[in-house]
Order: C-alpha cells, then structure tokens, then sequence
C-alpha cells in the first residue's frame, strides 16, 4: 500500500487514466481494491520532476505510459504536439504564450502586418503620420475655408466633410508610399509596364528618360485618384450619415446646404488627388532635392516644414474650386444668388415688350 500511496501522490496522470470498468457481478472479494494496484513496471523516478514542471508551466504536456497498460496517455488537453505525437516541447509550445502575427486574419491582419513592416524599416513613421494628421489635415481645412465665404462659416458641413476625407487620404497615401522592411532590403520597382519608370518619383535621381519619368507621374496619378475615390466615397457616406443623424435626433435642425451626391463628390476628390495633388507632390519633390544639395541640415529641415504647409494649404484651395466646378458643393446662398439673377432676367425680358407695346 505504500507503494500505492506514492503513485497517488506523485503520478502526474490523472487518475481517471488509470481507472478500469469492474464487470457487473464480479466477484471483488480477493482483489478489493484492483484499480488502485500498482503495474508490475516500476515507478519512473522522475515522476515527482514531471509533476514540478508541469505545474511551473500548465501549458506544457508530457506524454507518460499508462499504468493500465493500454497504450501511452497523455493529459486532459492532449498531446503537446496537437495530436501529432513526438516530443511534448515542440515549438508550437514553447511559443504558445508569444502573440503571433497570424492570430488576427482578414484585412486587420495584413494592416497590422503591414504597419510593423513600415515601422521596422522607419522607426519615425508613427510620428510622421501623426504630424501629417495634425499639421497637414489642419493646413488642408484652413485653406479649405480661406477659399470660402464668410471663412466657411456658412458651409461648415461642407468643412467638415473635407476634414473627415483630407484624414483618410492623407493616412492612406503616407500608408502606402511609406518604404517597408522588403522594399528597404532590396531595390523596389514600380509594376509592369511602369518597372523602368522612377519608383518614387518624376525628379528622383538616376539615368531615367523623359517618358519614364512622365510614366512615374501618370503611375502616380491614377494611384492618388484610386486613393481619392475610396476616401471620397468613404468620408462623404460618414459626414452625410453624421448630418441624418443630426437631423433625426433633432427635429428642428435643418444643414445649411444641400448634402453633396456621394459618387459625384467622390469623383471630385479623385480628380484633385490624381491631378491636383500629384502635381503639388511631384513638383515639391524635385524642390526639396534641390534644396537638400544647397541648403544647410537646419534651414532645408524649416524650409520643408514651410513648403509642407504651403501645400497643404494650396490643396484645400484648389479642392474648393473643382468642387465649385464640377457642382459636387453649392451652398444655398449660391443658389439662392443664382434663382434670383433668373428671376430678375425673367421679368427684366417681361417689362420689355410692355414697354414697346405703350409705345
């Protein structure tokens, strides 16, 4: 029985594992208690250090032979090798408690892939976003509101909806222009037809011809446009969405103009950023190379914040004009301004024949 006592105490196999079906009617008479005998191998001295370790750590499993003589058993949560056998310390446990990048699937996880990826191979990039967000995104509204009338005040709707697509956009394009860890350990290339073209951009240096360069610029401008139309899309659904809601959570609101058509005002942002913005882009490009060759560290450093903002600022103008243009933004006194120009043609056209007939 003392031989009994110490499997009891120090086996690490639970004790169901051990435990046989006594047939109904048998006689236990000679063999009181036959569960509990010990099996004619010896017990491994190394039960007690199996035990230690398997409680420093739960989530590791071992495989250990069967009393019961029917096989090996493993614990409750089954081998540690997820059913494949072999060596309980595998690597699938030693890394068990380390988060893997391929838990989160979908496009979550290859956004977070991607971000690391950016990170690794610009640890500046976090702060970069951040400044283009903040800096960029508020230079963009300010010149956004400089072209309006009244500063935007009377069209703040129409504000706020560049505000909610000037922040897609610019996050989206810093996102994909920004280098990875891949493009950051060999030479990147744009795609097919566009791989002898600058992959940066038009002014980069290097012996490139005049059509590559210019096939950089038109590579370029569709991808900005494909960027501007996704965020049009995006940022005119949230701020026309945000304004209904406005509307149903107060009865008495009314917007002050006319919400903008959504594809119309989506086309609208993908022009600007294939033209408008790719053009600022390049350009300012090709200044800031030049300016880094003649320039001291500190003063190309200020002369970069200040041509950034400018941008930026030129941006959001030139946003309101197209818009004004292609008619994806009328505010209601423009509207109002216009029907009554019509107005006073119709009846200027009316008093005239009145005239000649007194006459």
């Amino acid at each position: 029985m003392a031989a009994d006592a110490s499997f009891l105490r120090f086996s690490s196999l639970p004790i169901r594992t051990v435990t046989r079906r006594v047939p109904r009617g048998a006689n236990l008479s000679r063999d009181p208690c036959p569960s509990l005998h010990p099996s004619p191998r010896p017990l491994s001295t190394g039960s007690f250090p199996l035990l230690i370790a398997r409680y420093a750590n739960p989530n590791r499993s071992f495989t250990s032979p069967d009393r019961s003589g029917g096989g090996p058993a493993f614990p409750p949560d089954g081998p540690g090798n997820h059913g494949r056998g072999g060596d309980g310390d595998s690597d699938d446990d030693r890394n068990r408690d380390e988060p893997a990048s391929s838990d989160l699937g979908g496009p979550l996880g290859v956004f977070l892939e991607g971000w690391r990826s950016r990170v690794a191979a610009d640890p500046q990039f976090p702060f970069k976003v951040l400044m283009e967000e903040v800096v960029g995104v508020t230079a963009c509204v300010l010149g956004d509101m400089a072209s309006r009338p009244n500063f935007g005040l009377g069209e703040l709707d129409f504000v706020f909806c560049t505000l909610v697509v000037g922040s897609i956009v610019n996050f989206v394009l810093m996102y994909l222009l920004a280098p990875t860890a891949a493009s950051a350990a060999g030479a990147s290339a744009l795609p097919g037809l566009f791989a002898t073209c600058p992959a940066s951009h038009m002014f980069e240096p290097g012996s490139y011809s005049l059509i590559s360069r210019m096939g950089t610029f038109v590579y370029k401008g569709v991808t900005f446009a494909a960027v501007g139309f996704a965020a049009g899309l995006a940022g005119t659904a949230i701020s026309n969405g945000l304004i209904a809601l406005r509307k149903k959570m107060d009865s008495g609101f009314e917007p002050p103009n006319k919400p903008p058509p959504t594809v119309l005002n989506a086309l609208t942002w993908s022009l600007h950023m294939g033209l408008s913005s790719n053009f600022r882009y390049q350009t300012l490009n090709g200044i800031e190379y030049a300016m880094e060759k003649a320039l001291p560290s500190s003063a190309f450093k200020a002369s970069v914040v200040v041509l950034r903002c400018l941008n930026n600022l030129l941006g959001g103008m030139s946003f309101v004009m197209l818009a004004r243009i292609t008619g994806s933004q009328k505010a209601t006194a423009d509207v109002e301004a216009v029907e009554e120009i019509k107005e006073k043609l119709v009846s200027d056209k009316a008093t005239i024949p009145e005239n000649g007939d007194d006459e």
